[in-house]
């Protein structure tokens, strides 16, 4: 892991954004605010048009050409996509869900995409303050609050029981699954947002198992805080998951680990429905 801690250059640059569209995000948070719904029913506040604007004209700052693809705003067209080998995807409020509930699990994630696959990014919880950052050849860290000192994270060996990070908000019926893939008894642990991958990144947590949609930008800043602090992001197939490879911005059904010692590409093979 590099001794250099992500203070300075493009990696420091990405997290001050992230630390502004927080401070926009609990402005709000911190006062009374109106919910709308989106055409696919989800939650859609004044938070997350805010931080929208700050990380957009943040990003443009410092990186004017290259582009960003966000939940937050109109998506490029596939047939411009996918020409992109470099670009920024961001979601600006990720956990909406719990943002309404004012529960604080909920995060700002902004990652870099180069051939189709995380190479930088940024999570932040606005209500703790911490903040984690990763980058190719930089490492996975983390930052408790604002000004404060980086520490390295790092994944664990698999735990017996091994800790589940699981969601809130989306209550998928992954018993089954998991029982298989592990093949003793395990202990839940519920965490909204991308919060969960960050649990195993920071060895608190040892696997996530996503059955259901979710779309990249939910996943890819998470992913490469993950992948740097040692651990992976695998589709039920055993694949890393991948970017901007095809029209849809749907994720596949995917599994988190700490652990690569595990061949979970087989216990994937034997879990998974026919």
């Amino acid at each position: 892991m590099s001794a250099v801690a992500p203070e300075t250059g493009l990696l420091g640059e990405v997290g001050a954004i992230a630390r502004e569209a927080g401070t926009a995000i609990l402005a709000i948070y911190r006062d009374e605010f109106a919910v709308e719904h989106k055409e696919d029913a989800s939650p859609l506040t004044a938070a997350d048009l805010a931080a929208q604007r700050v990380i957009a004209a943040g990003l443009a700052r410092i990186a004017p050409d290259v582009p960003v693809l966000s939940e937050e705003a109109r998506a490029a067209p596939w047939e411009q996509r996918r020409t992109w080998s470099r670009y920024w995807l961001v979601d600006p409020l990720d956990g909406t869900r719990e943002f309404v509930k004012r529960n604080g699990e909920f995060t700002v994630n902004i990652a870099l995409i180069e051939g189709h696959r995380p190479v930088l990014g940024v999570v932040l919880a606005p209500v703790t303050g911490e903040l984690y950052a990763a980058a190719d050849g930089q490492g996975a860290w983390l930052q408790q609050h604002a000004g404060g000192q980086w520490q390295p994270i790092g994944v664990r060996t698999l735990a017996a029981p091994a800790v589940v990070a699981g969601s809130r908000s989306h209550g998928n019926d992954t018993h089954e699954f998991l029982g298989t893939l592990l093949g003793t008894p395990y202990q839940p642990f519920p965490m909204g947002s991308s919060l969960k991958f960050c649990l195993i990144a920071r060895a608190v947590a040892d696997l996530y198992l996503r059955l259901g949609p979710t779309s990249e930008w939910d996943t890819a800043a998470a992913q490469c805080v993950l992948e740097q602090a040692g651990g992976a992001v695998l589709d039920l197939a055993g694949e890393p998951l991948r970017y901007n490879t095809e029209e849809s911005v749907l994720n596949p059904e995917f599994l988190a680990v700490g652990d690569r010692g595990v061949d979970w590409k087989a216990r994937l093979g034997r879990a998974r429905p026919a």
